[in-house]
């Protein structure tokens, strides 16, 4: 038999629910995870490409524009390292590459214009670094945020917060928990990256600082 104060926790007021995702919420989550989706296949395509062609010893500089720019000029003329088949692969792989930048593209386009027209996620993309993807991304996971009491559970729902290792008096502060939403988290730390890039001409203690510790944080993000 079931004791009868099983159902006192559930009022305590230490208790945290779940807040339930409006319609709103639920379509925008929808959208971001159909384009997540997206990127990922696209990204393996542009890796298969680089593959193909380092394998025949044609390399391209790293980044997503230099091949595109490129990767037409090497397919009319590097027919000296390209055999007939491989060069129909990776046409097709090209194919399918334009493909998915449509899809990505119209994703992007309903995702920013929804975005606009969100007051939490108009207040949100006054922060520097903070977008329409970051902040439509960012409503669809929690709405006002109202489940949150300080910013600190909000880093720490992301996994942006350190492991803490305490013992007698002794506190150890390790490598961030990487727990929570992984996609959010890699959005944030790809506006951190965007505000850096643009202040790099600046000349600021806590820059410097960071500057310091890039080779650490790199990989450590995931």
């Amino acid at each position: 038999m079931m004791p009868k104060r099983l159902p006192k926790p559930c009022s305590a007021r230490t208790m945290k629910f779940v807040a339930t995702k409006t319609a709103e919420q639920l379509d925008l989550q929808a959208l971001h995870r159909v384009r997540e989706r997206l990127v990922s296949q696209r990204t393996g395509i542009i890796n298969q490409i680089r593959a193909f062609m380092l394998e025949r010893g044609i390399a391209v500089r790293q980044g997503i524009g230099f091949l595109r720019t490129e990767l037409p000029t090497i397919l009319a003329t590097r027919t000296d390292a390209l055999s007939p088949r491989m060069l129909r692969v990776i046409e097709e792989l090209a194919g399918d590459w334009r493909r998915l930048d449509q899809r990505i593209d119209g994703l992007s386009g309903e995702i920013e214009a929804l975005a606009r027209q969100d007051q939490a996620c108009s207040r949100l993309m006054t922060v520097p670094g903070i977008g329409p993807i970051i902040s439509s991304a960012m409503v669809a996971a929690i709405g006002t945020g109202d489940v949150f009491s300080k910013g600190r559970d909000f880093g720490a729902w992301l996994g942006l917060v350190p492991k803490q290792i305490s013992t007698g008096d002794r506190t150890i502060l390790g490598k961030i928990s990487r727990r929570g939403n992984r996609y959010l988290r890699v959005l944030f730390v790809q506006a951190a990256w965007v505000v850096l890039v643009r202040i790099k001409n600046s000349v600021s203690p806590q820059r410097e600082r960071f500057e310091m510790r890039r080779s650490r944080i790199i990989g450590k993000i995931g």
